[in-house]
C-alpha cells in the first residue's frame, strides 16, 4: 500500500516545485505534502525505526514484495520533515533496489532548490532519511 494512498512521483514532485515561484511558494508545497502523507501508528514509532541524525524525531518503515518492488513509510513530529520526507518518497518509492540505489538524490534535490533553503541539521536529516533508505535497500 502506497503511503499517500496512491502514487505520487518524483516527476509530480519536479512540476509541483517548478511552479512554485520562491522559497515560500515551495515551503507551502511542503506543508501540504506533510498533510497528504499519513502517521505512523504509535506501534511502529519504535526505536528500531528511528532515524538517526535528524534534529526532530523521525521514523521510517520499509516493505519489499515479492517483485522486488521497495515501499517506504516515514513519519516526523516535525511537518517541514514529514514534508521533504514526502518528497523523498515520491522519488524512491514504488523501485527496485538497483532504481533507488541509481537515483541521484543530490540532483533532485538541486532541481526542487531545495538545500540552499533548509538550514543546515535540516540538511542533515534530510540526508539522513535518504542514507536510511539506501542502508535498508543494501540489504
Amino acid at each position: 500500500m502506497h503511503p499517500f494512498g496512491d502514487t505520487i512521483t518524483d516527476t509530480e514532485i519536479r512540476a509541483l516545485f517548478q511552479a512554485a515561484h520562491g522559497w515560500e511558494a515551495r515551503y507551502k508545497e511542503l506543508i501540504k505534502l506533510a498533510k497528504q502523507l499519513p502517521s505512523l501508528p504509535a506501534e511502529h514509532r519504535l526505536e528500531a525505526n528511528t532515524i538517526h541524525g535528524c534534529e526532530s524525531q523521525a521514523w521510517l518503515l520499509s516493505e519489499q514484495d515479492e517483485t522486488g518492488v521497495w515501499q517506504f513509510h516515514c513519519d516526523s513530529d516535525a511537518r517541514i520533515v514529514k514534508g521533504l520526507m514526502a518528497v523523498v518518497l515520491a522519488a524512491l518509492n514504488n523501485k527496485t533496489s538497483a532504481q533507488v540505489r541509481a537515483f541521484n538524490m543530490e540532483t533532485y534535490f538541486a532541481e526542487l532548490q531545495l538545500l540552499q533553503h533548509l538550514s543546515p541539521s535540516r540538511g542533515n536529516g534530510l540526508r539522513a532519511v535518504v542514507e536510511a533508505i539506501q542502508r535498508t535497500v543494501a540489504g
